[in-house]
């Protein structure tokens, strides 16, 4: 199954919860009014898109059926997917990090795939011909040494780890040094995940900063935050708890497989103006791609008969 498919059987849940409701929308109403909008704003709100995402979504499809004087009901759908299409586009320099000597540290709370979504991501760049490091920077939690350890060599690639309980910061130095020294082009940095106590957290991450900014200010910096599509609305506000301490560049939204949530893609990268630049939807190594809007809305989309 190409990715496509598996996204598309992803979002099956996704798509029961939110296409469900769209169609009987569209086959109930008649005339595009307030009535037509109104319900249409419910089923966004439900779908996990989010209060004011959902505004700004129906603002534009007001816009363009007034512009367009379009009256029957069922354009409005393609108008609808190309709202949210629009809503959630990539820019051509989102990947610029691959292509630079670069610094990715990998940021969000524990038990959302963090270190999971590390370990792919090092995986696909080795395959591209590209020489990476690891730095298991997350030494609070006893497994997270050995799991990055296990991915490193799945993957293929080197890792730079401390002693468990020892200090993030340290090890990121050494990470750093051994980066420059081997001519790696991309150092990915597994950083711990508490958010509970936040104080600590900031202090670790610029302390972190502060080392890749002092030893090697020529790397591109990337930070990715790693969300959990299963949790819904928790997920942005994680994302923005995070957003106050680490210069967020990019959104890896992990789990989307099995979810009926998967609507909380398009409510994140919206509300937060940071783009979703990789999506998960299973254990395997490349069960992380890159995000494509289009695909995305239209596995979204899909209706049953079509599937089958």
């Amino acid at each position: 199954m190409g990715f496509f498919d598996r996204l598309k059987s992803g979002l099956t849940k996704t798509r029961d919860n939110f296409v469900s409701g769209i169609d009987s929308l569209f086959s109930g109403f008649s005339e595009i009014d307030d009535d037509f909008y109104e319900e249409l704003e419910e089923i966004l709100i439900m779908a996990d898109i989010g209060v004011n995402t959902t505004d700004r979504i129906i603002e534009d499809l007001k816009e363009k059926v007034k512009e367009q004087k379009i009256k029957e009901v069922s354009v409005c759908r393609e108008l609808l997917m190309d709202t949210i299409k629009q809503q959630m586009q990539v820019d051509e320099t989102a990947y610029e990090f691959e292509h630079k000597t670069s610094v990715v540290l990998m940021i969000g709370v524990n038990g959302v795939g963090k270190t999971t979504s590390v370990g792919k991501l090092a995986g696909q760049l080795k395959a591209q011909g590209k020489k990476v490091i690891l730095a298991a920077a997350d030494t609070f939690r006893a497994a997270a040494i050995e799991q990055l350890t296990e991915w490193s060599n799945r993957a293929g690639v080197e890792i730079i780890a401390g002693q468990e309980g020892g200090d993030p910061a340290s090890v990121v130095f050494d990470a750093v040094n051994a980066a420059k020294a081997r001519k790696a082009d991309v150092l990915i940095c597994d950083t711990a995940g508490r958010l509970h106590n936040k104080k600590n957290l900031m202090e670790e991450l610029r302390k972190i900063n502060r080392i890749i900014e002092r030893e090697f200010p020529e790397a591109y910096r990337e930070t990715l935050i790693v969300l959990d599509g299963t949790t819904g609305q928790n997920a942005l506000v994680q994302a923005k708890q995070f957003a106050e301490v680490a210069d967020i560049s990019g959104i890896v939204l992990t789990k989307l497989d099995g979810t009926a949530r998967g609507g909380i893609a398009i409510a994140i990268q919206s509300e937060m103006n940071i783009p979703v630049k990789y999506i998960g939807i299973g254990e395997q190594i490349d069960d992380l791609q890159k995000f494509d809007a289009d695909k995305f809305v239209d596995a979204l989309f899909e209706t049953q008969d079509e599937e089958e």
